[in-house]
């Protein structure tokens, strides 16, 4: 785990690799590395939106697909190449059970399904993490989000709206499968 100055990051050892496959994914993706982006005040930390709504942070799993491509390098270049599993992260007075799925692209969870609650204690430790060096004057990591994107043909896989038809993605060998959060998770 190292502080990027734009924010914290864990590379995984290559010696135990984590992959991800099946779902709505086509291939199989291997785990390259978390990162994690958070606000300075609660509910503007996050990338993504979910219903026009904010969180404190987020946990990004970045995943590259090793099936068609050597390295994550070649794979971020190139179609068919990420698949990036978001998993929000909320602040509560104390902390409670982690839900959360996977997915293709940007996953998002029923009802806030793909959250992580983490006490004001923990929010405040990632809010002390400086961009500079010790020696430097204070710059906090806090704030480490780009601004929300336009989705530009992008498509999003999520497990909410089953019911509610909307166009179909293209170029996507597994269009009609449909997937749901185990209902577990969502208490």
């Amino acid at each position: 785990m190292y502080n990027t100055g734009r924010h914290v990051s864990l590379r995984l050892d290559k010696e135990h690799l984590v992959n991800i496959s099946g779902g709505p994914m086509t291939y199989s993706h291997r785990l390259e590395e978390i990162r994690l982006h958070f606000g300075s005040e609660d509910g503007q930390g996050s990338e993504h939106l979910l219903n026009g709504q904010g969180f404190s942070g987020e946990v990004q799993l970045i995943h590259y697909n090793h099936e068609l491509y050597t390295n994550y390098t070649e794979a971020a270049k190139s179609p068919n190449g990420l698949v990036i599993v978001s998993i929000f992260m909320k602040e509560r007075e104390q902390l409670v059970s982690v839900g959360w799925n996977t997915g293709q692209a940007w996953t998002r969870g029923e009802k806030g399904g793909s959250r992580v609650y983490l006490t004001r204690m923990q929010m405040h430790s990632l809010r002390l993490l400086s961009q500079n060096q010790p020696s430097q004057i204070f710059l906090s990591m806090s704030d480490n989000v780009r601004p929300v994107q336009e989705l530009n043909n992008r498509c999003i896989r999520t497990n909410i709206n089953f019911s509610m038809q909307g166009k179909d993605c293209p170029n996507n060998r597994a269009q009609k499968l449909q997937y749901r959060v185990n209902e577990w998770l969502l208490k």
